[in-house]
């Protein structure tokens, strides 16, 4: 069975482009267009990896990131960023939100730049799959 992605972007355009790419390496695909649309199908595809955009109306993809990554059932799936924000900044975002008492979480197991190649947003999927595995 191929791996499930859980892509979650607001942008119609990268959406295509994200499904297209995953699809056309083998894998299954779920979308969601917020992190609020994005936890409801994390909880209900048990996806193998998420791919997940950080500026979203209604959730954003920081509050996403850190809920994946401090809920013991989600924490060990792997999440890559694909931003229009650099890493830097989202990393600012993380520091930020522990600094007010939340709890501190990893850095993302990637982190791609908007826009992406198709090769390098297959590439990172790839190789962070087989990470999760071994």
């Amino acid at each position: 069975m191929p791996a499930k992605i859980l892509l979650v972007d607001d942008d119609p355009d990268v959406m295509l482009f994200n499904k297209t790419v995953a699809e056309e390496n083998g894998f299954q695909t779920v979308t969601a267009a917020n992190g609020e649309e994005g936890l409801a199908l994390l909880e209900k595809e048990h996806p193998d990896l998420v791919v997940l955009d950080v500026l979203m109306p209604r959730q954003s993809g920081v509050k996403m990131y850190r809920t994946i990554k401090t809920e013991e059932k989600w924490r060990d799936i792997p999440v890559i960023i694909l931003s229009g924000i650099s890493r830097r900044s989202f990393l600012k975002s993380q520091e930020a939100l522990t600094e007010f008492g939340e709890e501190n979480v990893p850095q993302p197991e990637a982190y791609l730049e908007k826009p992406v190649e198709a090769g390098d947003l297959a590439r990172t999927i790839q190789n962070n799959l087989k990470k999760a595995e071994n």
